[in-house]
């Protein structure tokens, strides 16, 4: 008896510092990059999964947007792909 109490209580500790050393934290990044991802606004300069930086020239509906990252090169991207936001631009009227 004294054994199965034991055992249980091994599981439940091992199962704890799973739950706050990898699961919580992971879930917390997730849920980061995914509020980022909705708060995407044109004028936002942005870097890649792929390294690229550009500026974002549009934001659509469709989870895809459209992202200067040249004089005259603009790309149609997902923005689940961007990794982060280097400088967020000012709210405008038109968003």
């Amino acid at each position: 008896m004294n054994e199965n109490i034991s055992f249980f209580v091994m599981m439940a500790a091992i199962f704890a510092i799973f739950y706050f050393m990898i699961i919580r934290p992971q879930n917390k990044r997730m849920k980061d990059h995914r509020d980022m991802v909705a708060n995407l606004r044109r004028g936002d300069t942005v870097v890649f999964s792929g390294g690229l930086i550009g500026k974002i020239k549009k934001v659509m509906e469709n989870d895809e947007a459209i992202v200067e990252v040249a004089d005259g090169v603009q790309l149609k991207i997902v923005k689940q792909s961007v990794t982060e936001v280097r400088a967020k631009s000012e709210p405008s009227a038109d968003q």
